[in-house]
């Protein structure tokens, strides 16, 4: 049985949202302005699920999804929208964020930063499932909200070549002494080298490791082993273990990395990032800079080529040495230093036990930094930074760090934005800036 719904908005899941007698409805594929034919498929006290079975009347945001696979892979939930449409409702999730979690506007609202469309995927994780009744052992994404491995056969958010190896994967996996116990593919594609890691739970047989050789010379791959935890991650042929980078023409620095370290996914956008963050924090060549949740110094050695000093904070001692590495590599050793430190930990005492700096970035996972804007909050107005600038990847952990550092601190929000890592995904990426001011000024008038 079907009902005719009106669609009102779209969540971050791209469901659009109906309402029946005050009752909430999530309708799956449809779009804001539509009227839709929708089916409910799960019915709770609050809210009600749907599925569109026929659109009555479409949005002019609609558009035809370019992958085969959309609605059954989980990887994209917004491929049914234009893309500007999608930065559109981003932009509107992180304003609402900042309102509804710290009653806070900023005061100009960046142009949102975008780049290509597709293929800007360099990092995935590819689940492998050996399931007779499809035929063999597949090789992709998880289904949208299930357990269960898509039956991709291509996709358009991974570079072309990446693409290209589902299939080719499938029949190698297949042929292995051990599908069953294979259950993952990681996949790392930097400047000149696609990296393939192999999660084994069974020790592979020489004719298996046969095998990836056949194959990486046949696909031009380099293939990287995981028998347990990531510490134990290593490349198949030894020559491979420093291959790996991605390069920032614009600061004349290349990056390398190991195929699980933690990246952006997005290296165009990253690129753009970065040059638009050191042009928020307006960084000169007498200042001292501090990046936390600094990683393998993607920041931090940017703005060392600019400040005449970067510090770089992180939680995981392999990357902070790998970031030191690559600074001494550059020539920059004497202008960076890096610590290890569990930042979801840190007080004002520990802030201020690093010296005075002029400008910070913060760059930290979901989680957020709690335990660093507090620490802000809590300095004298002549300790603070000049300019702050924050990346953030989820949108309401940034807004409750806003919310402490303009009501507990008194910084301004001067500035946030959208920055669209993952098109056709709910993920939103943004970046704010926030300067020492009027209390005042923070707040939605």
């Amino acid at each position: 049985m079907t009902e005719r719904l009106y669609i009102e908005s779209l969540d971050l899941e791209a469901r659009g949202i109906a309402h029946r007698d005050g009752k909430v409805i999530f309708v799956e594929g449809a779009l804001p302005g539509e009227t839709v034919e929708a089916s409910i498929t799960r019915r709770k006290p609050s809210y009600e699920n749907a599925r569109t079975e026929a659109v009555l009347r479409a949005s002019c945001m609609r558009a035809a999804p370019r992958c085969p696979h959309f609605g059954v892979c989980g990887g994209c939930v917004m491929q049914h929208m234009e893309p500007e449409a999608q930065i559109a409702i981003k932009q509107r999730a992180l304003e609402d964020a900042f309102w509804h979690v710290g009653k806070l506007r900023p005061a100009q609202v960046l142009p949102p930063m975008q780049g290509p469309a597709w293929g800007y995927r360099y990092r995935a994780r590819f689940s492998v499932r050996n399931v007779p009744k499809k035929g063999g052992v597949l090789v992709g994404f998880h289904e949208r909200k299930s357990s269960y491995v898509a039956d991709m056969r291509e996709c358009h958010v991974v570079p072309p070549a990446v693409s290209a190896l589902l299939m080719p994967l499938r029949a190698l996996i297949g042929s292995m002494s051990t599908p069953d116990r294979l259950p993952q593919i990681e996949v790392a594609v930097g400047d000149d080298v696609i990296a393939l890691v192999l999660r084994h739970l069974e020790p592979l047989t020489d004719t298996d490791i046969a095998s990836l050789r056949a194959f990486a010379a046949a696909h031009k791959v380099q293939w990287w082993l995981q028998p347990k935890g990531p510490d134990t991650v290593h490349p198949l042929e030894r020559e491979h273990a420093d291959s790996l980078s991605y390069s920032l023409p614009e600061f004349g620095l290349r990056m390398p990395y190991r195929p699980i370290d933690f990246t952006q996914v997005n290296f165009g956008i990253n690129r753009v990032l970065i040059s638009r963050a050191l042009g928020l924090l307006d960084v000169q060549p007498e200042d001292r800079v501090l990046d936390l949740f600094c990683g393998l110094g993607n920041f931090t050695l940017p703005l060392a080529t600019r400040a005449r000093e970067a510090v770089g904070v992180e939680g995981s001692a392999t990357l902070t040495a790998r970031a030191g590495d690559a600074a001494a590599r550059h020539g920059l050793a004497g202008k960076t230093s890096f610590a290890t430190l569990n930042l979801f930990e840190i007080n004002v005492d520990w802030l201020r036990d690093l010296g005075h700096f002029d400008r910070m970035l913060i760059d930290p996972p979901r989680e957020g930094a709690e335990a660093v804007s507090r620490a802000l909050a809590a300095l004298e107005p002549e300790e603070r930074p000049k300019r702050i600038v924050y990346v953030s990847c989820n949108p309401a952990t940034l807004a409750r760090d806003a919310a402490i550092l303009a009501h507990e601190g008194g910084y301004r929000l001067l500035k946030a934005g959208v920055v669209n890592m993952f098109p056709h995904t709910g993920h939103v990426e943004s970046i704010a800036v926030f300067e020492p001011g009027g209390h005042e000024a923070c707040l939605a008038g």
